[in-house]
């Protein structure tokens, strides 16, 4: 399963290349990828060079990282929360994120590098009030951690509407909603390798904790009498999801329904066994997104927020799984 996801991986971002208002053929792409150095000059009217290595390879190279962030954050969010309902947004981080981005833009700090620290600086302090909210209600378990994200989520969103409220209609309320939407149009090599960055250094501590993640999927009373300590178990991996979601919504703002429905489809293919699953549902996310970045940029002639897509499409499958899921069984699945 692995090689031909792999495989498939590869096709889907080399066939990406060529999608677009401007088409480049196969055979273009590559000679390009094979004789061009990134770095080095280039002549200006190489137009096919441009779009390639300065357009859409960054691009798509976010998209993935992006698809395949949110795949492990849904994956290990509904693992260890044991809860097939579960997703990114759970506590909060996204929309702390969402509001920095735009409190940047209302204060007049509309430069990508600004946005990026701003929505990352406040998807970790959402992240930091649910965990004391969570603290000081005396509820470490899966119900604590999920009213405290509910809590957060909706202050977060109140103060985002604010932020529309008195942004300037002119200038400030259009880039706004346009960031709230989602979009990776902004995409360069130095976003790309910040979010790179974070997802290697919050996801690789996740892939090795598979196995111990496996153990709480028992149930937590059986997972403790094996020796597992579940709830220092469930703020790491809460932790470094957040910081993976803080990562992605602040390079490219909010993307929803990858992280709910893609795990589902993976442990359709693999089971639930999570050293199996998380592989197969990041290479699954980071193709399920790209797929719908290709539409979202060659659909239309104007760029249509990429948030819509993934909501248009995901809602109907996450209906059926969600018949499936009542009809078989969670625990079964």
């Amino acid at each position: 399963m692995m090689p031909l996801l792999f495989f498939a991986f590869l096709a889907v971002m080399f066939g990406s290349l060529g999608l677009g208002h401007y088409p480049v053929s196969s055979v273009e792409i590559l000679k390009i990828l094979m004789t061009s150095e990134l770095g080095t000059n280039h002549d200006p009217d190489d137009f096919p060079w441009i779009v390639i290595w300065m357009v859409r390879m960054p691009r798509i190279l976010m998209v993935a990282i992006s698809g395949m962030g949110l795949s492990l954050v849904g994956v290990v969010m509904q693992g260890v929360f044991r809860n097939p309902l579960v997703g990114p947004e759970v506590l909060g981080v996204s929309s702390g994120a969402a509001f920095g981005g735009v409190l940047a833009i209302v204060l007049g700090w509309s430069s990508l590098p600004y946005m990026i620290v701003s929505a990352f600086i406040f998807g970790g302090g959402a992240l930091i009030v649910a965990l004391i909210i969570t603290r000081l209600a005396g509820h470490s378990g899966i119900l604590g951690f999920i009213l405290a994200g509910v809590i957060i989520s909706a202050f977060f969103g109140a103060l985002v509407g604010l932020a529309q409220y008195v942004a300037d209609p002119n200038t400030q309320l259009a880039p706004i909603i346009f960031w709230l939407m989602g979009s990776f149009a902004a995409a360069n090599f130095k976003n790309t390798a910040f979010l790179a960055a974070v997802i290697l250094i919050a996801g690789t501590p996740l892939v090795a904790l598979s196995w111990r993640m496996n153990l709480l999927s028992l149930g937590e009373d059986d997972a403790r009498s094996l020796g597992l300590n579940v709830n220092r178990l469930r703020l790491l991996v809460v932790i470094l999801a957040s910081l993976i979601v803080a990562g992605q919504v602040s390079v490219s703002g909010g993307v929803g329904w990858v992280g709910l429905i893609i795990p589902h489809l993976a442990r359709m293919l693999v089971g639930p066994e999570h050293s199996r699953l998380m592989p197969v549902s990041a290479l699954m996310g980071g193709i399920y997104l790209m797929l719908i970045d290709n539409l979202a940029r060659s659909l239309t002639r104007q760029e249509i927020p990429i948030s819509l897509l993934t909501a248009v499409l995901g809602a109907p499958v996450f209906v059926i799984l969600f018949v499936k899921l009542q009809n078989k069984g969670w625990v079964s699945d």
